[in-house]
């Protein structure tokens, strides 16, 4: 694919007041697009620490220090929310999650170059530094990905490391915009990038956190248990801002949910649960949600993910190679990421059954792929090599 030239890059500025911020909004508010980057940090909260906020127009690059004394980042909220400005991230969800705490509201509409770049045959999950390289010849410096972005003064190799994640995201933006048009997948983008404009997807729900940790369990009761721990240490951290496994590992979850202690004394006997934190508020909370868990009628517990039986219906093997044969070519064909078309156990579920439900059998997927696996599926099509190439022959 044919690098872009690249644009001279206007000095960024940084931004440490409210007003400059306002004026700042003013004036991107009017832009057709503004590409959008974020450095935080998360190692000690639970919450990101919002440390910088990088904003670029067509002709302007600004930072944005989120640590700034007296500085009130809710101007933002009038860009975020301005319909005519298409809001451009690549690999939106962590920033998109940060914006959604912060104002309890989602950027629209957005455009995520990563989901872009897998429809424009970029590969699986293209990096930043890769799809930047590739569309427009620059090298990223890596120097500062793990730098701690909270303290201050920020120096001037921060800023412009800064400043590079969104600069160069505009010429990456304006290609892969112009490739879809010409190719005509704009809505494929644009049906792909909708799961990412649902807050409900973005938020964490503590009542199914349960369900991350591996209970190897069918014990109804013990996971019940489970999911009101899970529910109240999620719930605690969230308030507490600090990281769900400092506040308590899952381990100790785990071995909670089995062993149900009903004071103090047990509680302590828990491994990872120190001696302070069971005699303390956290404790006695931690007791209480227990007792209630407990008391629960057995209608109102959870029931374990369903294990496969031993003898029940499994993909054919051959099957599945075939279909994953097809995959690749069709993708192949049309510049696409396979990953994006069809996950591995969307091939094993369609190799069981054909239901249309499935993402492969709908929208653009269904043209790529699915019409052509049904065909492959029930024997209307059969794969064959011609000069070097896996072709599809009717039977």
């Amino acid at each position: 694919m044919a690098r872009k030239q690249k644009r001279l890059a206007p000095e960024p500025r940084l931004i440490i007041t409210t007003a400059e911020l306002e004026d700042v909004v003013g004036r991107l508010i009017l832009e057709p697009y503004v590409t959008v980057d974020t450095e935080f940090l998360r190692e000690h909260t639970y919450w990101p620490q919002l440390c910088l906020v990088q904003l670029a127009g067509q002709e302007e690059v600004v930072l944005i220090d989120a640590e700034a004394p007296g500085i009130d980042l809710s101007p933002l909220v009038k860009l975020f929310d301005a319909p005519d400005v298409v809001k451009v991230f690549h690999a939106a969800r962590q920033d998109l999650e940060i914006f959604l705490h912060l104002f309890d509201r989602l950027p629209a509409p957005i455009f995520d170059t990563q989901v872009a770049a897998m429809v424009a045959g970029y590969g699986d999950q293209v990096g930043y530094d890769n799809l930047v390289g590739a569309i427009t010849g620059a090298v990223i410096d890596k120097s500062h990905r793990f730098t701690d972005w909270s303290y201050r003064p920020l120096s001037e190799a921060q800023l412009v490391y800064a400043a590079a994640d969104v600069t160069h995201l505009r010429d990456v933006y304006e290609e892969l915009r112009s490739q879809l048009e010409k190719e005509g997948r704009t809505a494929w983008v644009a049906a792909e990038q909708e799961a990412l404009s649902d807050p409900d997807r973005l938020r964490v729900d503590p009542e199914r956190q349960w369900e991350r940790i591996r209970a190897r369990t069918s014990n109804r009761r013990m996971l019940g248990v489970l999911r009101a721990v899970a529910a109240w240490r999620e719930r605690e951290a969230q308030n507490s801002n600090i990281p769900r496994q400092r506040m308590l590992k899952d381990e100790s979850v785990l071995e909670i949910a089995a062993t149900q202690p009903k004071n103090i004394a047990d509680l302590a006997r828990v491994r990872g649960v120190p001696r302070g934190f069971a005699e303390g508020k956290h404790g006695n909370a931690l007791l209480a949600v227990i007792a209630a868990a407990r008391a629960l009628p057995d209608a109102e517990l959870p029931v374990a993910a369903k294990a496969r039986p031993a003898d029940a219906a499994r993909p054919s093997s051959a099957m599945v190679a075939l279909l994953k044969v097809l995959l690749a070519t069709k993708c192949e064909a049309c510049n696409v990421a396979p990953r994006l078309v069809a996950s591995a156990e969307d091939i094993d579920r369609f190799a069981l059954d054909a239901s249309p439900d499935l993402p492969l059998l709908q929208g653009w997927r269904r043209e790529v792929f699915g019409k052509d696996a049904l065909a492959l599926r029930n024997g209307e099509v059969a794969l064959a090599v011609r000069d070097d190439r896996i072709v599809l022959l009717p039977v």
